[in-house]
């Protein structure tokens, strides 16, 4: 039995269609025939090299599918169950970050779609450790994005404290569902985008947000908390200009690019920046029931598996409404 994919050979080349034998799952394990993988920010700095990978790599870390066969020594999955997969593909369990419960900053960690093949392909081998049941509310294509850009935004979400006025830098497939769930826990957003983008600011207020405006706008009120997805570091010292004091700047993305100087002014105050480091399994299940509550919507724009290359040039030129999402049978 073979499977199809689209291999990235090495940094700064085009993905590669191809076709090889489906894998055997080892112990502790699942088989899983995709279903739908989210296209990510992430994947393009595999593609890029801005993140190491173990080349050549599948990439795809926002998979959902249903388990084919199970490894030995499996608990909590059967055959026929559909899960999730997401960008923390294994811990070691053994490091004082696993121990207490950190184990998104294990020293020796495995990520889906980087240095552990991924779901830009029909079939996808996952440690079950780091898979999760969807629930039934979301469709595949729905739940796809929810594995990173929901995941990573659930934690980015909860950085961010208590704050009750939260400015979302860069309204893309991550903050257009934690808005959601911003605006279900009564709390205000304001949503910033490049400027020009008039779609953007539209769509954000569309599903809630208070205020949406450019970058370099000043919101019209302090902010108690922003949260960066867009990975420009410039956007650091822009977005503590407009938090309050006691205040926070969550950088949501695994890469960003270099911060600039500042005026410790600008910090001073008892603001505070902090960065985003993968997810734990509990940030997964408390996420996926606040999806639930929340009646999160994903906006979503399908593609072919043979068009992932297509679905990145998308993303890369800012040209998805939402997310991209790879479908194999399309």
């Amino acid at each position: 039995m073979t499977m199809l994919a689209m291999q990235l050979d090495g940094p700064g080349r085009p993905l590669r269609f191809i076709e090889r034998p489906i894998p055997e799952p080892k112990p502790g394990e699942l088989l899983i025939e995709v279903a739908a993988c989210g296209v990510c920010r992430t994947d393009l700095h595999v593609a890029d090299g801005e993140i190491p990978a173990h080349y050549p790599i599948i990439p795809g870390h926002e998979i959902v599918g249903r388990v084919v066969k199970t490894g030995s020594n499996v608990e909590g999955f059967a055959l026929g169950d559909r899960v999730g997969v997401p960008w923390l593909g294994h811990s070691c369990g053994v490091c004082p970050y696993c121990r207490i419960g950190r184990e998104n900053l294990c020293d020796e960690p495995e990520f889906t779609g980087c240095t552990r093949d991924g779901g830009y392909a029909t079939h996808v081998v996952a440690d079950a450790h780091y898979c999760f049941q969807i629930p039934a509310s979301f469709s595949d294509v729905a739940a796809a994005p929810l594995l990173c850009a929901g995941l990573i935004g659930w934690r980015a979400l909860r950085l961010a404290g208590d704050a009750q006025r939260i400015g979302l830098y860069g309204f893309g497939a991550a903050a257009h569902i934690i808005a959601q769930v911003a605006n279900w826990q009564e709390r205000e957003v304001y949503a910033f985008t490049k400027a020009g983008d008039a779609a953007g600011q539209a769509f954000a207020r569309s599903l809630g947000c208070t205020w949406a405006g450019t970058s370099d706008e000043t919101p019209p009120r302090p902010l108690d908390a922003a949260i960066l997805f867009a990975p420009v570091g410039a956007l650091v010292p822009t977005a503590l200009k407009v938090v309050a004091k006691g205040g926070r700047v969550v950088c949501a993305g695994i890469h960003m690019s270099d911060i600039p100087t500042f005026p410790y002014a600008d910090l001073w105050g008892e603001r505070t920046i902090c960065s985003v480091a993968n997810l734990t399994r509990e940030d997964g299940t408390s996420f996926f029931e606040i999806a639930e509550c929340a009646g999160i919507e994903t906006t979503t724009q399908p593609f072919r598996l043979e068009d992932a290359n297509v679905a990145l040039a998308a993303l890369r030129d800012g040209k998805v409404k939402g997310a991209a999402v790879i479908v194999p049978s399309l």
